[in-house]
């Protein structure tokens, strides 16, 4: 929607609205590994994505199960952090475990 405004020396300026789009959003899932206990997996989703216990259960099996699992949906910003968390915390504990984001 366009407005205008006119000014004493003729002059008329028009101001386009700027139609925003809501920011993309991501997917941030752990990846299965054959080395990171079960139990670590469990405690990274209650702390890292305020998960309780039985749906991080439940995503835990999802990622042995499946080879990978989603724990939650997020902005880039939020989405990044959390990866890289997860990782620095994986890291300092001696496991491998990987957590990746994908857009939506």
């Amino acid at each position: 929607m366009a407005t205008k405004r006119d000014y004493d020396d003729g002059t008329v300026l028009t101001r386009q609205e700027q139609k925003l789009k809501p920011p993309s959003m991501y997917q941030v899932f752990l990846l299965n590994d054959d080395y990171t206990p079960m139990e670590f997996v469990v405690a990274i989703i209650q702390e890292y994505f305020s998960k309780d216990r039985e749906t991080a259960m439940q995503i835990m099996l999802k990622v042995h199960r499946d080879g990978k699992g989603m724990c939650g949906v997020y902005s880039k910003d939020v989405a990044s952090t959390k990866v890289e968390l997860v990782l620095s915390h994986a890291r300092k504990a001696g496991h491998p475990l990987q957590c990746v984001m994908e857009e939506v």
